[in-house]
């Protein structure tokens, strides 16, 4: 497979994955994923999906992140002022934590109370990021059908979760 293939066909799952761990869209994060794919691209075995390998590449270097930012913020100093505002902007509220979460709740609720076909068709392209033809050959399903139980899972969680909307 050619690299640029490679990183078309994963790039939604890795965009994803560190969207989810990081709460952030960081580019920087996916071309150190794809650059730790292509110098380790020799270590990789058949044993495993592709797609397996490169998700826990991106969950690692997203943690790592994670680890190395949160560091870098508790050894800062905190005589300035502006910095201080700067990482108050950043962090939720206890309330917006609470609301999130409470939000986060009720939608997990909601896909587990789907239809077993919607709910692993919804896991699979809006959670996992897969396209319509990956769901579509990992389900073995014509795509048209991923398109109908996708619209109509998307439809039912619209009615269970008007009050979020």
């Amino acid at each position: 497979m050619d690299f640029k293939e490679l990183i078309k066909s994963n790039q939604n799952n890795v965009r994803n994955i560190i969207k989810l761990i990081t709460k952030e869209v960081n580019e920087d994060l996916e071309q150190e994923v794809y650059l730790k794919v292509w110098k380790n691209a020799h270590r990789y075995t058949e044993r495993g999906v592709l797609k397996s390998w490169i998700g826990t590449i991106a969950k690692n270097v997203s943690k790592d992140y994670l680890k190395s930012s949160y560091k870098k913020n508790t050894d800062k100093s905190v005589a300035d002022d502006e910095f201080i505002n700067s990482i108050r902007d950043k962090k939720q509220s206890p309330e917006l934590k609470l609301i999130s979460n409470e939000r986060q709740t009720k939608i997990i609720k909601a896909i587990n109370l789907l239809k077993p076909k919607f709910k692993e068709t919804i896991m699979l392209c809006e959670i996992y990021g897969y396209s319509y033809e990956e769901a579509a050959k990992k389900l073995n399903c014509p795509v048209g059908t991923i398109k109908s139980r996708l619209y109509n899972a998307k439809k039912e969680l619209a009615i269970q979760l008007k009050d979020l909307l």
